[in-house]
């Protein structure tokens, strides 16, 4: 992979070419005419060419624009190929609101809205490779590998359990500083003493770019919430692969068997093109959920600031990949500050009973399932998914499978949901045991259309639910 000052130099080269190329072609007549009469999304326009000092304009607010908005990415950060596109786009898309904008107004060094559409286009589909091509790594690069811990012992279990000699260690200082003085008063050293301390874990993402790793090892005493699944987050990020030790293989999801000492983390159960068409999907599914359900929602908000005193939304905490947390929303369905007395706690509801914390409209907001539709910002936003395990609150995920907690940590591989076969299947948060079968069977069988027939299931129990309250 190309580093530093080279990467930021064929990154910049790269973006400037692309956009003048993209410029250039879309401003000739036949490009234009072609966009303007087959295209749907420009074929109302009229083709508007530039010439002279007018396109010499047009084309350095279009490279000003578009170097402003991409160069964060000239930084050499070290991304699986989906990450490196999704950033590209997303940036290019950006530039292109930018450009629109100045275009609204009748300026000489605007782009004429056919040129900015098609030149768009072009940068979007093609931009996106061109970083691609340069973090490909040359022919016979070798393996970088570092260890990631907390744990001295288990640091070195995993260094002598290794093929290749790694770059170093991340851990904490004083951890990496530790020395054991044995009986006779000597000091052992171990092959933990001969290795390099690369820095502390907060300084994980820094290493992984600066050494341009491939591999991260982890070697954490437990397999944990925290540090541990910060650190495979991290490693998902930055596109760099992870394994763990056999040992510590029932607490994340594995590619292939177990024969090895050192495993291979999956942290992408999805392939490429099932990912993306599941984005889409969540997309789609949200906008348009938001925008049909809108009237519905107005009602809602009504309704529940008329049944009690309180705001009308109410937010938590919860988990989401990797054990991180995000912001959910939902319409209010409790008495204000109805967990400032109780604190964190499954609702007796989950357990068949009656909670009495619950309004009158929360009953049939709960019931029908309408307490959730603020959930599909957090969908559009990519907080949440569609179908995929029901995210739970910190303070409770895990609580009833003690037995079986590290099995539990799985669900975390996979983006939580708002809905999943754990709820189609009318399974609550108060049969832990059954919840956690469920959402290890979707893993298991997750597809796109595996999805498509949960959400179709969903939506007829809600019909049903509506018509029964």
């Amino acid at each position: 992979m190309v580093t530093g000052l080279r990467y930021r130099a064929l990154a910049a080269a790269g973006t400037l070419g692309a956009t003048l190329l993209a410029v250039w072609a879309a401003n000739l007549r036949v490009v234009q005419w072609a966009a303007t009469t087959f295209v749907p999304v420009v074929w109302r326009l009229h083709p508007e060419p530039l010439s002279g000092s007018a396109f010499g304009l047009a084309a350095l607010t279009t490279l000003a624009v578009v170097v402003a908005s991409l160069g964060p990415l000239f930084k050499p950060r070290p991304r699986r190929i989906l990450n490196v596109v999704y950033h590209v786009q997303r940036r290019v898309l950006i530039a292109g609101l930018g450009l629109a904008t100045i275009g609204y107004f009748d300026y000489t060094y605007r782009l004429p809205r056919p040129t900015l559409i098609v030149s768009m286009v072009v940068l979007v589909v093609g931009l996106p490779w061109w970083f691609v091509l340069i973090r490909r790594r040359p022919a016979g690069h070798a393996e970088r590998v570092v260890v990631v811990g907390d744990d001295r012992d288990e640091i070195e279990r995993v260094v002598d359990a290794l093929a290749v000699e790694p770059l170093g260690y991340v851990a904490p200082r004083e951890v990496a500083g530790v020395q054991r003085v044995v009986a006779d008063g000597g000091i052992v050293v171990g092959r933990l003493g001969r290795l390099t301390h690369l820095g502390g874990l907060s300084r994980l993402a820094d290493v992984l770019a600066e050494h341009d790793v491939d591999t991260a090892v982890l070697a954490f005493a437990e397999a944990g919430r925290g540090e541990f699944f910060g650190a495979l987050g991290t490693c998902r990020e930055f596109g760099v692969g992870v394994k763990v030790h056999r040992d510590r293989a029932d607490g994340v999801l594995v590619s292939g068997g177990v024969d090895e000492e050192l495993v291979e983390v999956d942290l992408e159960p999805w392939d490429v093109q099932d990912r993306l068409l599941k984005r889409a999907f969540d997309v789609v599914f949200a906008w348009v959920g938001l925008v049909v359900l809108s009237p519905v929602m107005l009602v809602i908000a009504v309704a529940v600031k008329l049944d009690s005193p309180g705001p009308v939304l109410y937010s938590q905490q919860r988990t989401a990949e990797f054990g991180g947390t995000f912001t959910v929303w939902k319409f209010r369905s409790m008495v204000d500050g109805a967990e400032d007395l109780t604190g964190p706690t499954l609702s007796a509801e989950d357990f068949g009973g009656v909670d009495p914390r619950v309004t009158r409209v929360g009953r049939v907001l709960r019931r029908t399932h309408l307490d959730e539709i603020p959930q599909l910002w957090s969908i559009l936003v990519g907080d949440m998914s569609v179908v995929g395990p029901r995210p739970e609150r910190p303070e409770l995920d895990g609580v009833g499978v003690e037995e079986a907690v590290l099995e539990w940590q799985q669900r975390w591989f996979v983006r939580p949901g708002l809905t999943g076969l754990a709820q189609v299947n009318g399974v609550t948060g108060g049969e832990a045991e059954r919840k956690l079968w469920y959402d290890m069977e979707y893993i298991r069988r997750q597809s796109l259309v595996y999805d498509v027939g949960i959400v179709v299931r969903q939506v007829w129990k809600v019909v049903e639910d509506i018509i029964g309250a």
